[in-house]
């Protein structure tokens, strides 16, 4: 569905995009991640023909953005960071205008403009201003807008940025429920929602390409070949912090204790060990102490984790 080979692009001297190519098949949603200035959204951009590639092809759809542009974005449903609203327009009037940009035919209006409007629950809001709208809604009218023309596939660029986290589920769930009939690449800082989310995830750094499989396989793959970040431990305590974080920190086979949060007069320490199973050496520690523990548990590694060592440059 979406061939990327070789893209590369030059803002003047700086490199954004070194030479990247990946795959994505019909029917998968796949994420896109990076840290900032990283070279997600001019990828994106090229992908839907708003920028030009300094060197290389995308083949969206057996069609290159080279030389068939229009086309291109015929089968490309595109939602921006910030979602092109017009504020005095009303929703439904808004929707009709988007169709009428992507040559919708006539007599496929009324069916795409019922679809869109059920599938992104605006019901309620079809005739209010968009100005007047909560930002989730907004979001909702820019994914229907970008979706009236019936497009093979979805990029969507921070869909849930800024929103708050019902209305994060409540993108997450739409988004899922789209990948159902569409292929969807979404860009995102928000890693837990790749987790939720997407089938795949391609991790890019310095316009280079560091990762690419599914969230699982990353967090396994990385735990596996990566020992001394595999094992974390939890520990939950109201005794004095320092002092715990100290004596737990001149136990052999233990390299690093940090304190993570307080939540009342709770504390919560990570324990990174070297240790494929260190749980009964700091349980036999803590026992001769005289702290009170709440709570004792392993870490599993996860993409959060994963990006952040990636993109970090970490052993």
């Amino acid at each position: 569905m979406i061939s990327v080979k070789n893209l590369t692009k030059y803002y003047g001297d700086f490199q954004a995009l070194k030479g990247i190519s990946f795959e994505i098949k019909s029917g998968e949603i796949v994420g896109i991640l990076g840290p900032n200035g990283a070279g997600k959204s001019t990828t994106l951009r090229i992908l839907t023909c708003y920028l030009n590639p300094s060197d290389g092809d995308a083949i969206i759809d057996g069609k290159s953005i080279l030389n068939d542009e229009i086309n291109v974005k015929k089968t490309i449903g595109y939602l921006p960071e910030s979602a092109p609203l017009y504020n005095d327009m009303c929703v439904f009037d808004y929707l009709i205008y988007m169709a009428d940009i992507q040559e919708l035919e006539k007599s496929k209006l009324n069916e795409r403009l019922n679809y869109v409007v059920d599938v992104c629950s605006l019901k309620e809001v079809i005739s209010k201003p968009i100005g007047e709208l909560s930002k989730g809604y907004k979001q909702r009218v820019g994914l229907a807008g970008s979706m009236i023309h019936d497009p093979k596939i979805l990029i969507l660029d921070e869909p849930t940025n800024g929103l708050d986290p019902n209305q994060i589920v409540e993108i997450r769930e739409l988004i899922k429920e789209l990948g159902k009939e569409k292929t969807v690449l979404v860009s995102t800082h928000i890693l837990s929602e790749v987790e939720a989310t997407c089938s795949r995830a391609i991790i890019i750094n310095k316009g280079d390409i560091i990762a690419d499989d599914t969230p699982r396989n990353l967090s396994s793959t990385f735990a596996n070949h990566n020992k001394s970040a595999a094992v974390k431990m939890s520990i939950k305590t109201n005794d004095n912090i320092e002092t715990v974080k100290e004596k737990l920190s001149n136990i052999k086979d233990i390299y690093k204790v940090e304190i993570e949060e307080y939540s009342n007069d709770i504390k919560e320490i990570s324990i990174y060990s070297n240790l494929e199973e260190p749980r009964d050496e700091i349980y036999r520690f803590v026992k001769s102490t005289d702290w009170i523990i709440y709570e004792m548990t392993k870490v599993k590694e996860n993409l959060e984790t994963v990006f952040h060592t990636l993109t970090k440059g970490d052993e």
